[in-house]
């Protein structure tokens, strides 16, 4: 299960690194919206690797960071859960607080999934965005990654 998730965060941090050249190459004609979707795919991705690892977390989920970091804090993200993935049993519970205060439990193979289905839902929304401010959306569908 392990070589199965690093593939599917390969997969994500391969479209986010593309997501990040999109918005560098076109920051004058990307929406702000986009922009605050990408941000809130890499804040919670931060956030739910710090709830692993029990550790604090260092964005807000809706924090918006220059476009010129998001690659970098990207794979920093990336990075770490790689690290999680070599050392944490996918069966282990994660104790943690949402945002509104609220206690929950989950493995860490629930949380790892949610990450990857998190990002790749608001991918859709931002190539829906994309396309609307006249940009072409990137193809970020797992099988053509695959190919």
């Amino acid at each position: 299960m392990k070589p199965f998730f690093k593939q599917l965060f390969e997969y994500s941090h391969h479209f986010n690194q593309k997501l990040g050249d999109v918005f560098l190459a076109h920051s004058d004609t990307s929406s702000e919206k986009a922009v605050t979707l990408f941000n809130h795919i890499i804040n919670a991705h931060q956030i739910w690797n710090g709830r692993i690892q029990r550790e604090e977390t260092l964005f807000g989920v809706w924090e918006i960071h220059p476009v010129g970091e998001l690659q970098r804090i990207d794979k920093s993200n990336f990075d770490r859960t790689l690290t999680i993935l070599e050392a944490t049993d996918l069966n282990a519970s994660v104790s943690y607080q949402n945002s509104k205060g609220q206690r929950f439990q989950n493995s860490v193979r629930d949380v790892l999934f949610h990450i990857v289905n998190h990002s790749t839902y608001h991918r859709g929304q931002i190539a829906t965005e994309l396309k609307r401010c006249g940009l072409e959306p990137l193809v970020t569908d797992y099988i053509f990654y695959k190919r």
